[in-house]
């Protein structure tokens, strides 16, 4: 699909049609476009929370219970959710983590090209953890970014979506003890097929004029 064709057609979908479910083919393809998505200086620090089953996905509705009814059905009816969380930290465990897969994978030629992703990295991480104190929210930030591709990235598969903030996010961070693993819930993603019936899918789309929003220097 062309990428312009594709960011027409996302929207907001809010009815899912539950009878039709994605292939275990396209799954695969919704895993790789949540590890391959950027971040700054490739920290990736997010964890992503899966399912496809009733019962899991009742799980997922209990955050939604207290102040967000709206969103329960579009949940259960949906194929697959996906509850996109960030770190809390990036200590140093991590830090090595990330730099001794790029190593693995080929990323650096000398160790000192190595070393030297390693200090720039941990520059930023540490500019944000002491000087703006903000490391949390910096980190989300990041989530975002991938949150943002997704998104695309789905539509050009033919999916549907709904992202939503719309949750209790403490519910979750509890129900799947996602703290204790050293993460934070941030939104959530539903997967899936709208109904012919969604309004929302008929809808023109409504964006600011490029005057609004671009300027350009000569």
């Amino acid at each position: 699909m062309d990428i312009i064709q594709a960011i027409k057609k996302r929207y907001s979908t809010k009815e899912f049609d539950p009878t039709r479910k994605i292939t275990k083919e396209d799954f695969e393809k919704v895993k790789t476009l949540l590890r391959l998505s950027p971040s700054s200086t490739n920290i990736q620090p997010w964890h992503f929370v899966i399912t496809s089953s009733e019962s899991g996905k009742k799980r997922v509705t209990k955050s939604t219970e207290s102040s967000f009814p709206f969103n329960t059905t579009k949940i259960l009816e949906s194929s697959h959710v996906v509850i996109f969380c960030s770190r809390i930290d990036a200590d140093d465990d991590f830090m090595k983590l990330v730099l001794e897969k790029e190593d693995a994978d080929g990323r650096f030629a000398d160790t000192e090209f190595k070393e030297m992703m390693h200090k720039g990295r941990s520059t930023f991480v540490n500019i944000h953890r002491n000087d703006l104190k903000d490391l949390n929210h910096w980190m989300q930030k990041q989530v975002y970014l991938n949150l943002g591709s997704f998104l695309l990235g789905v539509s050009a598969l033919g999916l549907d979506a709904l992202p939503m903030e719309g949750l209790d996010m403490q519910v979750l961070n509890k129900e799947f003890g996602l703290n204790e693993q050293g993460y934070t819930a941030v939104c959530a993603v539903a997967l899936g097929y709208h109904r012919e019936s969604d309004f929302n899918a008929s809808l023109p789309k409504s964006r600011l004029s490029e005057n609004d929003i671009i300027t350009i220097i000569d």
